[in-house]
């Protein structure tokens, strides 16, 4: 497999090197929601974490808030050595367990979740999916590296829709268009991160965030950051809720 390359330099720049970026011989172990939806957990991810994280940390002034989803934090772009390697692993180690027949597009960057509980959104006390607007013939999948040490910050939740398809839709549709009173009054979700089961949204499962944990699933599945500690969250790369977060749009197989 020629999985791209990179060292990771003292001064926080990245260039090409004979350092492969992805562990080559990360296991890769399938978990099972309980509505039978599959979350693919890779330990060990990177060969070299710490260097990922000095070089994110150096480009620290370089995060920017978030403003084209509603993703409650900041964000960096990596380097096009970043992105390769990215495509490679997804491709020779991933994409043949989803319903993924050719990789038409992928994008990834490093986020940060930054917002305390009082100032969400009420689109962002809920959880959500990443196909939105997806043609029919295409699938995503997503990933999410952990590159923080301090499991308490948060791992990742599932969840499916405890009410009927229209009422799902209008909760989502009123979580962007009510103020947080009204929104809270209407349907008796208070502010905050979700992290467990409403009258709304039923949890299917959890995987706990683990140091260069990296997980990969159908990006069609219901998800949120399990942010259960929100008052240690922190805009420092070093010490906050850093991830590396991928998404893979690929044709469906044929049927």
């Amino acid at each position: 497999m020629a999985l791209l390359t990179a060292r990771i330099l003292d001064d926080g720049f990245m260039e090409a090197q004979s350092i492969q970026l992805f562990n080559p011989q990360a296991q890769i172990d399938r978990i099972t929601l309980s509505n039978g939806g599959v979350c693919y957990v890779v330990d060990d991810a990177l060969l070299e974490p710490e260097r990922f994280v000095a070089w994110a940390a150096a480009q620290g002034d370089a995060f920017r808030r978030v403003d084209f989803n509603a993703y409650p934090g900041t964000y960096l772009m990596p380097t096009a050595a970043i992105d390769s390697a990215m495509t490679e692993f997804f491709i020779h180690r991933m994409r043949d367990l989803f319903d993924a027949r050719r990789l038409l597009h992928m994008h990834c960057r490093l986020s940060m979740v930054t917002l305390a509980p009082e100032a969400l959104r009420p689109c962002q006390w809920l959880c959500h999916s990443d196909n939105f607007g997806l043609d029919r013939s295409h699938s995503i999948q997503a990933s999410v590296l952990y590159l923080f040490k301090d499991s308490s910050l948060g791992g990742t939740s599932f969840y499916e829709p405890a009410r009927s398809a229209a009422e799902i839709s209008q909760l989502f549709a009123d979580s962007t268009a009510l103020s947080g009173e009204t929104f809270t009054q209407r349907y008796g979700i208070e502010p905050g991160y979700i992290h467990a089961s409403n009258s709304y949204l039923t949890r299917i499962g959890s995987i706990p965030a683990r140091w260069n944990r990296m997980i990969f699933y159908d990006g069609s599945l219901l998800h949120s950051g399990d942010i259960v500690s929100p008052e240690k969250l922190t805009a420092d790369p070093l010490s906050g809720r850093l991830t590396f977060n991928g998404f893979f749009t690929c044709r469906r197989h044929a049927v």
